[in-house]
């Protein structure tokens, strides 16, 4: 048994020592005579109290801490010693440094028996080098899924990625972005209810990689990737009334594939990358000083992450590290700057890791669409904060949806653009929100 320090209840640690024998979910389920669903939300529990992402890292943590025995191999420096010798009269302590030669050759394996294939899907992951997919081959889409809650609305005039979309009450914005032609300064207005586009005025700096905001009526932009290659450290803020463009205070360094989110009249700008690394700084602009400022760093670099605020809580969600696409989820709570316990805390991660995704909230929900480079994503997520829990939901793009814009209007969401074996000019709505009409009995009823 554990110590009185494990954070795993008895159920999770059930689970966990049958996750070690290599058991799936429906096997798991069937053994504690629980549902597969609620297996999954065990799993999740079970990365989140650990800071694992994976089942085999799982594995390995509880067999390092002595809650989990894996079968043929004994934990810590009894897995070096030959059985007979276990019986001999005590010896001299061993030394710090063999102990530490031990445990790492005990592990090694350890991982031999419970991920032979571990460490060779991370080697071949394919590292991002380039922030751009002008030049990629067109491989065309697949066709679109038939899907109960989403439907095709006008497409942009032109494909693009990795655009910024943001709403205001009355329309939607997309801003910048990538074409086969290049990185783009176009603002496409688009007005939900004559289902139509219109043409905006440029943004000054063409980007690319980048996030949009709304704060006061007004569109913010930070940095992003530039026509050249390079990134900048440019803030320009969008008027969407009199269609103009101005220069802001810019950001303390150039960034793109950023997460970017408001609360409290504030924009927080989490992440990124800045031309040559991937960065962990979380930013805060003040418009009113019209200055920027650092705050707590978050707990790890990543890029094409995805913010978005939900009951005064900003979830910066998924992201890439430069070898994994992540299923991390982190929330920041602007209240807890300058406190002991500090701003940062971790939620359930993702169902699987998403990169290039789009994030937004609606209501009690955060939503999490496309995403992913290495891996064919079947299906979107939504977050309830009253379970704690991500569930599924359908997707009209099936395959590497990613760099895509997501806004939520009205009752809404909009998805548009993106890349899935070429550059999309797609639209689709989600109907987040049913509303069902009941009638009205009659006074006499």
């Amino acid at each position: 048994m554990p110590d009185d320090l494990c954070p795993l209840s008895e159920r999770e640690l059930e689970v966990l020592r049958l996750v070690a024998t290599g058991a799936t979910n429906q096997e798991i389920a069937r053994d504690l005579v629980i549902s597969p669903n609620t297996v999954k939300v065990h799993l999740r529990n079970i990365y989140d109290k650990l800071g694992v992402q994976s089942r085999t890292e799982a594995t390995m943590e509880a067999v390092r801490r002595g809650w989990v025995t894996v079968p043929g191999v004994a934990t810590g420096v009894e897995a070096l010693l030959e059985p007979d010798l276990l019986a001999l009269p005590p010896r001299p302590p061993i030394a710090r440094w063999q102990r530490i030669y031990m445990l790492a050759a005990a592990l090694a394996v350890i991982l031999a028996l419970v991920g032979p294939g571990w460490w060779q899907s991370y080697r071949t992951l394919p590292r991002i080098t380039s922030f751009t997919d002008v030049g990629q081959p067109q491989a065309g889409t697949a066709p679109r899924p038939q899907v109960v809650r989403w439907t095709a609305r006008a497409p942009l005039p032109e494909p693009r990625s990795r655009l910024a979309l943001v709403a205001d009450a009355n329309r939607l914005y997309a801003i910048g972005g990538e074409t086969a032609a290049g990185v783009s300064d176009q603002v496409l207005v688009y007005d939900p209810r004559s289902n139509g586009w219109l043409a905006g005025a440029r943004k000054p700096t063409a980007v690319a990689n980048v996030a949009a905001a709304l704060l006061d009526g007004r569109i913010y932009v930070p940095g992003g990737t530039t026509a050249s290659g390079g990134t900048t450290n440019v803030l320009e803020v969008y008027d969407p009334q009199a269609d103009t463009w101005e220069a802001r205070a810019p950001l303390p360094l150039p960034v793109a594939a950023y997460g970017l989110a408001t609360a409290g009249g504030k924009l927080y700008l989490f992440g990124g990358w800045d031309g040559n690394d991937y960065r962990a700084e979380t930013y805060l602009y003040d418009p009113v000083a019209d200055s920027w400022s650092a705050v707590t760093p978050m707990p790890a670099p990543r890029a094409f992450l995805a913010a978005s605020t939900l009951e005064g809580l900003i979830y910066v969600v998924g992201g890439y590290d430069g070898r994994n696409e992540l299923a991390t989820v982190a929330v920041y709570d602007p209240a807890g700057e300058g406190t002991a316990a500090g701003p940062w805390s971790s939620r359930a991660p993702l169902s699987q890791p998403r990169g290039g995704l789009g994030l937004t909230a609606l209501g009690s929900r955060l939503y999490a669409v496309g995403g992913g480079w290495s891996r064919t994503l079947a299906f979107n997520e939504q977050y309830d904060t009253l379970t704690g829990a991500w569930s599924r939901i359908e997707s009209p793009v099936v395959g590497q949806w990613r760099n895509l814009g997501l806004a939520a209007h009205e009752q809404n969401l909009y998805a548009v653009g993106g890349w899935s074996g070429g550059y999309l000019a797609s639209n689709e709505q989600y109907q987040a929100v049913i509303r069902i009409l009941l009638p009205l009995g009659s006074k006499g009823g």
